[in-house]
């Protein structure tokens, strides 16, 4: 298994965790206005992740040369999809508390980083989807 793989599925079920937690939170009313996060956690930290990272690993060899194509886009669609992800669940719980610009602004570049790092992952997967 692809280092890149075993460090977005491990990164994927420390999401998981916090998501449980989080829910936990939740449930039990300790925390109000951390809904969004929970739900990002949860579908950014653990789904898209683990799916992005057995992607990487299972996916049909892009060629002999670079079997999973490149391993550079790989790596940044990791720290983006985690930086935009880490802006979120800070920029949401401010916002929701006190709206501002500041922290409608950090959401929007919050969601352009994540784009950014799915976009990346679009071009470096494209290739890997063919017949056999």
């Amino acid at each position: 298994m692809p280092l890149l793989t075993r460090i977005f599925i491990k990164t994927a079920m420390i999401y998981l965790a916090l998501a449980l937690v989080f829910g936990i939170l939740l449930a039990s009313g300790v925390t109000n206005g951390l809904f969004p996060v929970y739900i990002h956690l949860l579908v950014f930290g653990w789904l898209t992740q683990l799916i992005f990272g057995v992607v990487f690993w299972m996916f049909p060899k892009y060629s002999v040369e670079k079997p999973r194509g490149s391993e550079a886009l790989g790596w940044w669609t990791y720290a983006l999809l985690n930086i935009g992800l880490l802006v979120r669940a800070i920029a949401e719980p401010i916002q929701s508390m006190q709206p501002n610009p500041f922290g409608g602004w950090l959401l929007v570049i919050s969601a352009v980083i994540q784009f950014m790092a799915g976009l990346l992952f679009v071009v470096n997967s494209w290739g890997r989807v063919k017949e056999k």
